[in-house]
């Protein structure tokens, strides 16, 4: 299988850590835009929850002027509700500014939350980077 790991020209790396020792939560979102790519993505990787859901609303409000945005969770083992409001929270703010987003999830449980939720009826939910991509232009 072929990693769907992003690969941006412009980086941003956020690391928090929650807590210490074996239960700490860690979220890190990778912000940037692709090498030759027309579009941002933001990608959170590991817990995106109540702790660290401040970060990835800021992820948001840095992109937020760009016109064409794929949210990449891939890398989300776990979302609770406050990461659902959070992305939520995100879409408004591209779309207030007349911007394109889409979600690429490739991961069962959190495309499960996505679909159960109703999410995927205000914005695509693709099970491919690509599928993500050219969704942006639907």
């Amino acid at each position: 299988m072929v990693s769907q790991r992003p690969r941006l020209a412009k980086r941003k790396r956020v690391s928090v850590g929650i807590g210490s020792g074996y239960d700490a939560g860690v979220l890190e979102i990778h912000v940037g835009q692709p090498d030759g790519a027309d579009y941002v993505q933001i990608a959170p990787e590991g817990e995106l929850d109540a702790y660290s859901v401040a970060q990835f609303r800021e992820a948001f409000v840095e992109v937020g002027e760009h016109g064409r945005l794929v949210v990449n969770l891939s890398g989300v083992q776990f979302m609770d509700s406050a990461g659902l409001g959070a992305l939520i929270g995100g879409i408004r703010k591209i779309r207030d500014n007349d911007g394109a987003i889409s979600v690429f999830c490739d991961r069962a449980t959190i495309t499960r939350l996505l679909h159960t939720t109703g999410f995927d009826r205000i914005v695509p939910v693709c099970d491919t980077l690509d599928e993500a991509v050219a969704a942006l232009d639907a």
